[in-house]
């Protein structure tokens, strides 16, 4: 299966660099991995719901771009349904049971992901009500992704 995360921002701290890069490590035994970067938007102190729109609807063009027609695509929303480990790792298997390939999963930027691609997501998947630094997302996804795999594959995992 090829898994694909396409991320707003770039990653600017060395020890998250360093976390993705050891669990695209760990992953390469799995499936096949992207990860692709947009760049993302300059928010202004104090900008408008207006203005906010609009940047989400630009970086949301930008990640648009990247999705393959035909890919399964999960978007991370606070609205989502949370799921255990458990239940990630039977979505992911269940998926490719099913004859989904690829998998696209989508963190946006600091202000969220636009109407449009929230509306192309085939399922929109939540970690908590909290809100968690994007660069951070990046880590926490790949290790429930790599998590997944472990428990599909009967291996064994931290609980």
């Amino acid at each position: 299966m090829k898994i694909t995360l396409i991320t707003v921002g770039k990653i600017k701290e060395k020890y998250l660099e360093d976390a993705i890069a050891e669990y695209s490590k760990r992953l390469s035994r799995y499936c096949k991995l992207e990860i692709i970067q947009v760049a993302d938007e300059k928010t202004p102190d104090r900008a408008s719901e207006v203005m906010e729109e609009q940047i989400k609807d630009k970086e949301g063009e930008k990640i648009l771009s990247h999705v393959k027609d035909g890919a399964y695509l999960i978007a991370l929303a606070i609205d989502g349904r949370m799921v255990s480990s458990e239940e990630l790792a039977e979505l992911i298997d269940g998926l490719g049971v099913k004859g989904e390939s690829h998998l696209q999963f989508v963190i946006g930027g600091s202000l969220g992901l636009s109407k449009k691609v929230l509306s192309r997501a085939d399922y929109k998947l939540s970690f908590s009500k909290m809100t968690f630094p994007h660069q951070l997302m990046r880590v926490i996804l790949l290790e429930q992704i790599y998590r997944s795999y472990r428990i599909i594959n009967g291996e064994p995992y931290h609980k």
